[in-house]
């Protein structure tokens, strides 16, 4: 309340030292010289009419002389409007049209008032007027329409080189490009479904020569639900590109294409296996491990699935002495979108290694054989490799040859003689595996 007490207060304190005590002062000195008795004048001016009625007729006065611009308040000043969008007049459905600029900036010249009016008006606009050009290359005028004489004005550019093309069609096999694909990591797009197979696109014949291909933008941000199912996307987003993949400038015939999206989340429960990674303390075996969960749900495409029933845990167990306990981090397979849980506890359980080494004596393997050829060792010292399996006796007591595969590697070898270094790999991953031979000498040859 006080705040607007001192505001009408303000006001009243500048009409009476701006224009009533100026008026009085003017009024007296006039009377002064004309020998007016002072006191009828003061009896006259007292009165609230008299100064009422001096006031009005100053501001009206006042008004008039700025109205009519009898006097100059300020020099002529400059405006420029920067990016101005330019409109242009000509036959849209039989024509194309190039090399206009898209904006243009524009400078006004005139006094503050009538440039303070102009920028607040809604009615200036850029125009360029091509009706009745035909094809070919043409110098048009730009033109700015502002509606107020007094304001003069300058378009940079003013004047654009144009080419006038005939618009023609062209009905090109529509395909689509999924963007914005920001779903949950366990869902994926398993369909798309376009409304039309087919497009037409419109414009200049030499901007239709270079289309290659013609897309729907299926943009999975605009789903009302990102769950499994299928749901309708309308007024697809088309565009045109070129072979190197750059956005070329058509129209097309409609734009009410549509397509039905299906979302689907394929997943596939597999068991962990315990990989140990690394050398234990001398003298030291492992006699076995827990989970904190055996197994986990995995998520991505179905084919990709497939090809997987378990993932490897690799734990590091160099130097381990002791029981001990981990948190280990699951690797997410190529192709593997998401993981159930990225983590897994594992629980290590130490004992003294067995002092000897059992032994067995495990046949020959070859993999990676060529199509119609067969693998042989060459004696029967090559065909059967000496295997040191080294543990626990707890854990050795459960193994036997049918853990053990000995194997050489003939990717890519035709017929011959090869010497290859010896692989060996068991089913437990509680022992070490041990080959006494490093290499092996086999025959390649022709099946019978």
């Amino acid at each position: 309340m006080n705040k607007l007490n001192k505001f009408f207060k303000g006001i009243v304190n500048f009409f009476d030292k701006c224009i009533i005590m100026p008026i009085t002062r003017l009024v007296f000195k006039i009377t002064k010289r004309l020998n007016v008795p002072n006191k009828k004048f003061e009896s006259w001016l007292s009165k609230p009419t008299t100064l009422l009625f001096v006031s009005l007729f100053i501001s009206v006065a006042v008004f008039i002389v700025v109205d009519q611009k009898i006097i100059g308040f300020s020099s002529q000043s400059a405006e420029v409007l920067k990016n101005q969008i330019v409109n242009v007049e000509y036959d849209e459905e039989l024509y194309v049209v190039e090399g206009l600029p898209e904006t243009v900036d524009v400078t006004l010249i005139g006094s503050k008032a009538d440039l303070y009016i102009a920028k607040q008006s809604s009615s200036g606009e850029v125009t360029v007027n091509l009706t009745g050009l035909t094809p070919g290359t043409h110098k048009a005028t730009i033109e700015y329409d502002h509606g107020n004489s007094d304001i003069e004005y300058s378009v940079n550019p003013s004047v654009a080189t144009v080419i006038i093309y005939k618009k023609v069609s062209d009905i090109r096999e529509l395909s689509y490009d999924v963007i914005n694909n920001n779903l949950d990591t366990t869902l994926i797009v398993t369909g798309v479904t376009l409304s039309e197979d087919e497009v037409t696109i419109r414009g200049a014949e030499h901007k239709l020569e270079q289309v290659a291909t013609v897309k729907a933008l299926i943009d999975l941000d605009n789903l009302s639900k990102k769950e499994a199912g299928t749901q309708t996307l309308n007024d697809i987003t088309l565009k045109a590109y070129d072979k190197d993949g750059n956005v070329v400038d058509v129209e097309f015939a409609t734009t009410k294409i549509s397509a039905e999206v299906t979302l689907d989340s394929p997943s596939k429960k597999v068991p962990l296996n315990f990989v140990p990674n690394g050398d234990l303390a001398t003298g030291k075996a492992i006699e076995g491990y827990t989970f904190s969960q055996n197994e986990v749900t995995i998520y991505g495409d179905s084919e990709v699935l497939s090809s997987i029933n378990s993932l490897d845990l690799k734990v590091d167990v160099s130097n381990l002495s002791t029981d001990a306990s981990f948190k280990v981090e699951i690797d997410k397979p190529n192709g593997i979108k998401s993981i159930s849980t990225n983590y897994v506890t594992v629980s290590i359980k130490i004992t003294d290694s067995s002092s000897e080494p059992v032994k067995f004596s495990v046949p020959l393997d070859g993999i990676n054989i060529g199509e119609g050829l067969i693998a042989q060792p060459v004696d029967n010292e090559n065909g059967f490799i000496t295997v040191e399996v080294q543990g626990a006796s707890s854990v050795l007591s459960n193994i036997d040859e049918s853990d053990i595969t000995v194997y050489v590697d003939l990717k890519g070898l035709g017929e011959g003689t090869y010497t290859k270094e010896v692989f060996v790999k068991g089913s437990n991953p509680l022992v070490t595996y041990k080959a006494k031979r490093t290499e092996a000498t086999v025959i390649i040859s022709k099946k019978n």
